[in-house]
């Protein structure tokens, strides 16, 4: 099936617990937690505690995105924060399977994430350790950015590579995710689908989760 994960990113952060609750009861499968340092990407969003709140307030999987410069640092806390799946940037990577190796160590399932530029190919040498790949639909550092159609393709050249591998790797799209575009990518092989604004936008959660699985 595939999974939809609300960002909380797009969220009234000052009801933060509030919203993932009532996105969990809408029937969100996870819920994703954005985290931007200022410095790999612009803006600022959150830290380890952020975490700590949700794991408090749903007991669906918890799904960590760090676009942030020193996750070799980071990544850990956060995984011992709570977070089921700690995916971090490769383009910020210099010592990719000690990262990754640092998520599992902390109990959880590490992943990458890669911009819209980055060639798949990078991936390559890592693909055996991965529990998720996140391919960004937008640049990274804020919700609401209009979606990069090219991410249709590379979606559909990632899946085809796993599967030719025989690697069962979810597929995670973060940025540009309406019941506009999912279709085409979950025809292209995406598994996880990462909806902020459009989800949080809506007046009835639960109907804008319906209507997103609907297009499917």
């Amino acid at each position: 099936m595939i999974k939809i994960a609300p960002s909380i990113l797009s969220s009234d952060r000052g009801r933060l617990s509030d919203e993932i609750k009532a996105m969990t009861d809408a029937g969100a499968d996870w819920i994703h937690i954005d985290v931007i340092d200022g410095h790999f990407a612009p803006n600022i969003t959150f830290g380890p505690w952020v975490v700590e709140v949700a794991r408090k307030a749903t007991n669906i999987p918890l799904d960590c995105h760090l676009m942030v410069s020193d996750p070799l640092t980071y990544a850990p806390l956060f995984a011992k924060a709570g977070a089921d799946y700690v995916s971090v940037h490769l383009e910020a990577a210099l010592h990719t399977h000690k990262i990754l190796s640092s998520i599992i160590e902390a109990g959880a399932k590490p992943g990458l994430a890669i911009n819209p530029n980055t060639s798949l190919a990078l991936l390559d040498d890592t693909l055996e350790m991965l529990e998720l790949i996140v391919l960004m639909g937008v640049n990274p550092g804020f919700s609401g950015q209009p979606f990069i159609p090219a991410t249709t393709k590379k979606t559909k050249k990632l899946s085809d590579t796993l599967s030719k591998l025989g690697l069962a790797i979810p597929i995670e799209i973060d940025g540009g995710v309406t019941d506009k575009t999912a279709a085409d990518l979950v025809a292209a092989g995406a598994t996880v689908l990462v909806s902020g604004s459009h989800l949080f936008s809506s007046s009835n959660y639960a109907e804008a989760i319906t209507n997103l699985r609907q297009s499917l």
